[in-house]
């Protein structure tokens, strides 16, 4: 298997590669629980650089060096400004003087990319405003937990076409999940990206719809995200407005399999795109979830930082 250097975008990688990411870190979160997972990355460190606040995203990278035995060095835009304090090959190179790797909670996805083009260190990241690659890995993994398995699963995806939607997208047509979305007008991924989808992937089982209903009909994964993201909260009424149809209850769930868990990357608003009956219901995986990006990142960071990107399993 070809060496990786950085986690940019599900795209970015072939299928083994993405396959066996998310086995390596089930075994490792087994490890874990039993006290048996090596301190591989001991004396590294890692910048984790946020322009955006997260609870998840930085309880999970933290705690997963402190898990490796390395230190995550916490920075936000008045220490770096990726691309206005100085350039992004400028800081790439600093970084790749002094640290081992670079995680990235930002804005701009042009930032990261270039970010990786001029470090030699590993490059994550952690979200853009165009791709959420580590939250769809945790995803994918909580769902092979659950079922055994993901090829012939069907995820269904209720909101707004957004980062988090492209990731799960691209994670599905790699990975043999069957994917739906539902997205009132104005709010569906772009035709282009589907269509860079299919090109990569010519027998993937995507499509998006608008009704929400035709959408989770058989689905074994039902997944949702807030309808207003950081950024967008001059936007907020009209969008509530416009998503006032797409809320995940009772009524919709009961068009998914029996079965069918449900998946929220949080933070959650209850009441607004899912209630909280669904979000404390037996059909909840959440927290599961939630929990997940530690260990999925714990891992992807042993495999960036430690094993020079290979997986060893």
């Amino acid at each position: 298997m070809a060496r990786i250097k950085d986690f940019v975008n599900i795209l970015d990688h072939d299928s083994a590669f993405l396959s066996a990411l998310i086995d390596k870190a089930i075994a490792d979160k087994k490890l874990f629980r039993a006290g048996q997972l090596p301190a591989s990355l001991s004396r590294k460190t890692l910048v984790m650089y946020f322009e955006k606040p997260s609870l998840r995203t930085r309880l999970s990278f933290e705690t997963a060096m402190v898990h490796l035995g390395g230190q995550g060095i916490y920075v936000t835009s008045a220490e770096i400004g990726l691309g206005k304090r100085e350039p992004v090959k400028d800081v790439a190179r600093v970084v790749s003087g002094m640290c081992d790797g670079f995680v990235a909670r930002t804005f701009s996805h042009e930032a990261v990319c270039e970010m990786a083009k001029y470090a030699s260190v590993p490059v994550i990241n952690a979200l853009t405003d165009y791709s959420h690659p580590c939250q769809a890995m945790a995803d994918m993994m909580t769902a092979k937990e659950e079922f055994g398995k993901l090829e012939g699963l069907k995820m269904v995806y209720i909101g707004d076409g957004n980062n988090v939607a492209r990731s799960l997208a691209s994670a599905c047509a790699s990975l043999g999940l069957g994917f739906s979305i539902a997205s009132p007008e104005g709010f569906k991924l772009e035709q282009e990206f589907f269509e860079f989808l299919f090109k990569r992937y010519p027998k993937a089982q995507v499509e998006q719809v608008t009704d929400p209903v035709i959408a989770v009909k058989g689905g074994d994964i039902v997944y949702t995200d807030t309808w207003v993201s950081m950024g967008q909260e001059e936007e907020r009424e009209e969008r509530i407005r416009q998503f006032s149809g797409y809320q995940i209850n009772r009524e919709l769930m009961k068009h998914a399999n029996p079965q069918a868990i449900f998946m929220h990357c949080l933070p959650a608003y209850r009441g607004l795109e899912v209630t909280d009956e669904i979000m404390e219901s037996a059909h909840s995986r959440v927290f599961e979830e939630a929990e997940n990006r530690l260990h999925f990142q714990r891992t992807l960071l042993a495999v960036l930082m430690g094993s020079g990107g290979e997986i060893r399993l």
